[in-house]
C-alpha cells in the first residue's frame, strides 16, 4: 500500500501492512517525541533562577566581601529578568500556554548561555556553581525532542570548553592567595562533561519508558471503550430488535389488508407485496439481532473464499452498479476454503455496501492469496474519503455520508413503481440496507474483522470513469482492505 493510505490499528494477528500488534514496538527504536514545557512553567523557573544567582552574588559580596566584579554580574542578571518579563506579556497577549519544544529549547539555551557568561565572570570551572550547567541539559533530555536536546548538550559542552581555557579568577578573600591547579580543573571539567552526558542520558531514558507506559495505558483504555462501545450496541440491538416487532407486525397488517382489497394485478397490491416483502426481511434482520448465534450448520462451516465473497455481495446487486468478483492466487494452486464466520459476512457486507453508498459505477471485491496472507479488497470509483474524516475514520458515530446511494436506488426503485413493464424487477430486487449516516457501519465492521485476526486499512480506490489515465491528478475512489493470516481464516485440509 502506498504512504497515503491511513492505517487502522489492528487487535488481531501481525502483518506487514499493518501497525504492529504490539503497541509498544514502534517506540522501542523510534526516536522520543518530548513535547517540552508551557511558557507559564518556563517563567517560573528562570524567576527561581533569577532570585537563587541574585542571593548568591550579592552573599559573596556583602557577606563574605568576595572581591567579583558585582555590577557585571548584575547586569547578567537583569537581561535574564528582562527577557522573562517579555515572556510574561506574551503569555498575557497569548492567553495560552501551551506546550512548545521549540520554544522551550530557546529558553533552555538562552539560560545555558546566561549561566556560562555568570561563571566566566565569577571563576569559571573553580567555581563550585559550575555543576548547575547539567540542570538546563537534563531537563531538555527529559522534556525535548532527542535532536534539540542534543543541540543543548553540546552547548552546555562548549560552554564548559570555553570556561575551562577562560574566565576571570575566582573571588576569594583578600589577604589569602587560593589557586587551583590544572589538573584539578581539568579533573572538574571531565566531570562535568561527564554529568552532563551521563545525567542528561538517564533523563532521556527514564522519560522514553514513562512515555511507553502512558502509550500503553492509552492503548489499553482505547480498546477497553472500545470493547464497552461495541457490548452498548449489542444490547441496543437487542432492543431496537424488540421494540421495532409491534410496528412491524402492524406494518404486515396493513398491507396485508390493502393486498386483499386491491386488485390482484393492480400497482396498489404490488405495491403492497413489495412492503410485505421488506417487512419479512425487516423481521429476519431483527430475529437474527435478538438471537444468541448458535454453532453452525457443519455443512456451511467453511466455504470457498469465492463463495464467501458472492455471499457478501449478493445482497447488494440490483442497483445500476456493476460488481466485479475476483479471487488471485498463485500459479496453480486453487482458492483456499475459509471458515464461514458470522463477524466476516456481517463485516465485509457493510464494507460493500459503503462502496456501494459512494460509488460512481463499479465496486470491485477481490480476495488477493499468498503464502501467509489472504487480503480482501473492496475498491469503488467514488468521491474517496475526505481529509477531515480520515484521521477519524473508524470512531463510532463518524461519518461523511450525506445521501448515500443505497436511499438514492431505494427512491429510484419506488419512483419505478409507476412503470408496469419493469414492476415485477422491482419487487424481486433487493433493497440494500443503510446505516442512515449514524458513523456506525465502518467501525461496526471494522471491530468485528479484528476480533477474528483480521488488520484493516484505507486507502485509494479506483479511478473514477471518465479521467484519462494519463492525467497527471486523478481523482480516487475509496479502498477499504482487510488482511488475514492464512491460518486465521484458512481451513486447515
Amino acid at each position: 500500500m502506498t504512504s497515503t493510505e491511513a492505517r487502522i490499528a489492528p487487535q488481531g494477528a501481525p502483518s506487514p501492512h499493518a501497525l504492529p500488534s504490539d503497541p509498544l514496538d514502534g517506540w522501542r527504536d523510534a526516536p522520543r517525541r518530548g513535547r517540552g514545557f508551557s511558557l507559564r512553567t518556563l517563567i517560573v523557573l528562570r524567576w527561581l533562577t533569577i532570585l537563587g544567582q541574585s542571593a548568591a552574588i550579592l552573599t559573596a559580596h556583602q557577606v563574605l566581601h568576595f572581591p567579583l566584579p558585582l555590577w557585571p554580574c548584575l547586569i547578567v542578571i537583569a537581561i535574564s529578568a528582562a527577557v522573562n518579563v517579555g515572556a510574561m506579556a506574551r503569555v498575557r497577549r497569548l492567553e495560552a500556554s501551551l506546550p512548545d519544544g521549540r520554544q522551550t529549547a530557546i529558553h533552555l539555551g538562552f539560560d545555558i548561555f546566561q549561566l556560562g557568561v555568570l561563571l566566566a565572570l565569577t571563576g569559571g570551572l573553580e567555581n563550585p556553581f559550575c555543576l548547575l550547567l547539567v540542570a538546563p541539559v537534563t531537563i531538555a533530555a527529559a522534556a525535548l525532542p532527542a535532536r534539540q536536546a542534543l543541540v543543548l548538550g553540546v552547548l552546555a559542552l562548549v560552554a564548559v570548553g570555553i570556561l575551562f581555557f577562560w574566565s576571570e579568577p575566582l573571588p576569594w578573600r583578600p589577604y589569602e592567595d587560593f589557586h587551583l591547579p590544572l589538573l584539578y580543573r581539568l579533573g572538574m571539567a571531565m566531570a562535568l562533561v561527564t554529568g552532563v552526558v551521563f545525567t542528561a542520558g538517564y533523563a532521556w531514558r527514564v522519560a522514553a519508558d514513562a512515555e511507553k507506559l502512558e502509550l500503553a495505558l492509552a492503548t489499553t483504555q482505547d480498546v477497553l471503550q472500545r470493547e464497552q462501545r461495541l457490548a452498548a450496541l449489542g444490547g441496543l440491538a437487542a432492543a431496537a430488535a424488540h421494540e421495532l416487532g409491534t410496528p412491524l407486525a402492524t406494518i404486515q397488517v396493513v398491507a396485508k389488508e390493502l393486498q386483499r382489497a386491491s386488485a390482484p394485478d393492480s400497482d396498489a397490491a404490488e405495491d403492497a407485496a413489495l412492503i410485505l416483502q421488506q417487512a419479512e426481511r425487516c423481521r429476519g434482520i431483527l430475529t437474527q439481532l435478538s438471537q444468541q448465534p448458535e454453532g453452525d450448520d457443519a455443512l456451511y462451516a467453511d466455504v470457498s473464499l469465492k463463495a464467501l465473497l458472492e455471499e457478501v455481495v449478493e445482497p447488494h446487486r440490483g442497483f445500476d452498479l456493476a460488481f466485479d468478483v475476483l479471487v488471485k492466487t498463485p500459479p496453480g494452486q486453487p482458492a483456499p476454503r475459509v471458515r464461514r464466520l458470522p463477524e466476516v459476512i456481517h463485516g465485509l457486507s457493510t464494507l460493500v455496501e459503503n462502496a456501494a453508498d459512494f460509488a460512481a459505477a463499479t465496486v470491485r471485491v477481490q480476495a488477493v492469496v499468498d503464502a501467509g496472507w489472504i487480503e480482501i479488497d473492496i475498491l469503488d470509483d467514488g468521491p474517496g474519503f475526505s481529509g477531515d474524516i480520515l484521521p477519524r475514520l473508524g470512531e463510532p458515530y463518524v461519518t461523511s455520508r450525506p445521501q448515500g446511494k443505497a436511499r438514492q436506488a431505494l427512491a429510484a426503485q419506488i419512483a419505478a413503481a409507476a412503470r408496469p413493464s419493469k414492476r415485477r424487477a422491482t419487487v424481486d430486487a433487493p433493497i440494500a440496507p443503510s446505516q442512515g449516516g449514524m458513523g456506525l457501519g465502518f467501525f461496526i465492521a471494522r471491530t468485528l474483522l479484528e476480533r477474528t485476526g483480521g488488520s484493516v486499512s484505507v486507502g485509494q480506490g479506483l479511478p473514477q470513469p471518465g479521467v484519462a489515465p494519463e492525467t497527471k491528478v486523478i481523482p480516487r475512489g475509496a479502498r477499504v482492505a482487510v488482511r488475514w493470516a492464512r491460518p486465521a481464516l484458512e481451513v486447515a485440509a
